[in-house]
């Protein structure tokens, strides 16, 4: 299959329109809901029918974020998974929808979800099937693409299950020109990176992947446990291949969803997700039940002091200053405001007293003479101001963050 995929790249790169991505969008990190997480493959509509994948339950979702102050925080869109799919294509080749589960079909939940004023994503998959086994793109992918358009979808998620991932390379460029072609803008969520990690095989370049992805996966699903959580957080640490250098606004790399207001973590471990993917300039995507969120839990999600480091518009990605083994690791985000950065400091460690932490703006490798003036950022409360070798004491909670914004003086 590898030859059709490059035979198709030529094609298109002969054509007359681009397949650069320059789409436009995404010029902040997206911010919304996703249902893989919280509510996974569960297509048993009979039994479960408030938590299986239908349309019922992505109106539900819809309802909630207007109404529980989700989409005036920012988050627009609603994300359907995988397994929303009839297990075959009509006669036409087309995709078709469960008729049980969306019996009024996606073109009429999208219209939903926008007279909300939000915007609805979807999912499908490079290869032969999904990694739930239903319908997948491979040979289909401009269909497909006029598919998602005539059905004004929002964001196209593509997986990379039951493919060659060697194939990837060319064959994610093809899918985003053919939805490129449609004239309808839609978010291209990628997966590439990610499959050609776990075969093993080396990662593309990212900069060719930020042509053609808005947002891509690199490295392994989240799951609700804090041992995975911070395995995605060592993950950026490394930033193997310096992917971090290439997040900028319309493209970002995605270390999956949210699992604030789950089962796994608790309130702190929350905190430290949410302030790690504010760092990084992820995509926030939320993953959990709305109708029944804990109250500390929703109020770390529509926090604005962290929600605005996150959509800084310079769209800086955080980096790992350095950690000690087990315990502290600083990182820094570089700031739309000149000379401002945020700095968390994240506690890795688990035997149960908050660490001290003792530096300065020097010690950090900051270099403004006059110093800098320190703001909590989740209170959003004046921590005072410091000269560049004065020292300042950080307490950080178990499996937690210290989050802070330092501004010039």
């Amino acid at each position: 299959m590898t030859m059709i995929f490059k035979a198709a790249a030529v094609f298109c790169l002969l054509c007359p329109l681009a397949i650069a991505l320059d789409n436009g969008l995404a010029l902040a990190p997206p911010m919304g809901w996703l249902s893989w997480e919280r509510f996974r493959c569960n297509v048993d509509c009979v039994n479960d029918p408030d938590n299986c994948i239908s349309e019922r339950l992505f109106m539900k979702v819809a309802d909630l974020m207007v109404s529980e102050g989700f989409k005036d925080a920012g988050y627009e869109y609603v994300n359907i998974d995988d397994c929303w799919l009839a297990k075959e294509r009509d006669s036409n080749g087309r995709l078709v929808a469960d008729p049980d589960r969306f019996p009024s079909g996606i073109k009429a939940l999208a219209n939903y979800i926008h007279s909300k004023g939000l915007k609805l994503g979807i999912y499908e998959d490079f290869g032969s099937k999904t990694c739930a086994g239903y319908p997948g793109s491979e040979f289909y992918m401009e269909l497909d693409a006029q598919t998602f358009a005539d059905w004004d979808v929002d964001m196209l998620k593509f997986d990379g299950c039951n493919s060659d991932p060697k194939d990837m390379p060319y064959g994610y460029p093809v899918m985003q020109f053919f939805l490129n072609k449609t004239g309808h803008p839609m978010v291209f969520s990628c997966e590439w990176p990610l499959y050609e990690w776990a075969h093993r095989l080396p990662v593309s370049n990212y900069g060719n992947i930020a042509k053609v992805c808005n947002l891509w996966r690199n490295y392994v699903d989240v799951t609700d446990s804090w041992e995975s959580v911070l395995s995605i957080i060592d993950f950026y640490g490394q930033n193997t291949g310096n992917f971090s250098y290439y997040a900028k606004p319309g493209a970002w790399n995605d270390p999956d969803m949210l699992v604030v207001g789950d089962f796994g973590l608790s309130i702190y471990q929350q905190k430290a997700q949410m302030a790690m993917w504010a760092l990084f300039a992820s995509p926030l995507m939320m993953s959990f039940d709305l109708r029944s969120i804990d109250p500390q839990a929703k109020a770390l999600l529509l926090n604005k002091n962290i929600i605005a480091i996150n959509q800084d518009p310079l769209g800086n990605q955080a980096i790992r200053l350095f950690e000690v083994p087990g315990s502290i690791s600083v990182w820094l985000k570089k700031l739309s405001k000149p000379g401002s950065v945020a700095i968390g400091v994240l506690n890795k460690d688990n035997e149960g007293t908050p660490i001290p932490y003792k530096t300065s703006f020097a010690d950090l490798g900051f270099k403004n003479a006059n110093g800098y003036s320190m703001t909590e950022a989740f209170e959003g409360k004046s921590m005072g101001s410091y000269s560049l070798t004065e020292q300042f004491v950080l307490y950080i909670e178990p499996t937690s963050i210290f989050l802070f914004i330092a501004d010039p003086l």
